[in-house]
């Protein structure tokens, strides 16, 4: 068993059902067990500007699952959950990124583990700081806390339920 976390957002249609359907897709999944759900967010978008606001957080799951097989449901997730690839960083219905899973680092063609982004970002590091703060980012070095204490990020984050 491997605790992970893994981001969600979304930011069409009825973006909370998107979250609350994923959330439950995953819980329903074998190999998975749902350990904590953050609040959800209200934040800006980042990188494609030009979109309505996302609904963003984190679930810590407890998993048997590789980390490419729990990629790889995810994705399957995302498509019955509707989404669509219209432009990178673009609107979605759901999106839901393997943040961090244990201590370990990956890095290949499909995918990167901890997420590349997420020490940067105050849509990720806000809920997850609620839910794991003491969690060390396996590269940094450093807790969840205090990445998020240090970051430089402007973007709203407004915790909404």
């Amino acid at each position: 068993m491997c605790v992970a976390y893994i981001g969600f957002g979304s930011n069409i249609g009825d973006r909370l059902k998107h979250i609350q359907n994923a959330i439950h897709a995953l819980s329903k999944t074998e190999g998975i067990t749902v350990k904590e759900i953050s609040s959800v967010y209200k934040t800006d978008p980042v990188g494609y500007e030009a979109q309505g606001e996302f609904l963003n957080g984190v679930v810590a799951i407890q998993t048997t699952l590789s980390p490419l097989s729990l990629l790889h449901t995810i994705k399957e997730i995302e498509t019955a959950g509707g989404r669509q690839h219209r432009i990178r960083w673009g609107p979605r219905e759901i999106d839901l990124d393997i943040l961090i899973y244990g201590d370990l680092c990956v890095q290949t063609e499909k995918l990167v583990i901890p997420h590349p982004e997420m020490h940067l970002r105050s849509f990720v590091l806000v809920p997850l700081a609620e839910i794991a703060p003491d969690l060390v980012h396996p590269v940094c070095q450093e807790s969840i806390q205090t990445l998020t204490e240090r970051l430089e990020d402007d973007k709203s984050v407004l915790r909404i339920v």
